[in-house]
């Protein structure tokens, strides 16, 4: 299956409890993390809802 790569670029500081667990399911958190994941539709709906937050590369 192919690989993505997210990489948080702004802070969790004041975001709703939900966006902020989602960063952690995705396996971010800090400020210029990265991680390769998997591209399925579970990881992309993740993705969506915190689009503000990080960047695919």
């Amino acid at each position: 299956m192919a690989k993505i790569t997210v990489r948080q670029v702004k802070s969790t500081i004041a975001r709703p409890e939900k966006q902020i667990k989602i960063l952690n399911a995705l396996g971010l958190g800090k400020l210029g993390k990265k991680k390769e994941l998997e591209d399925c539709p579970v990881v992309r709906g993740m993705i969506a809802k915190v689009k503000h937050l990080v960047v695919v590369e």
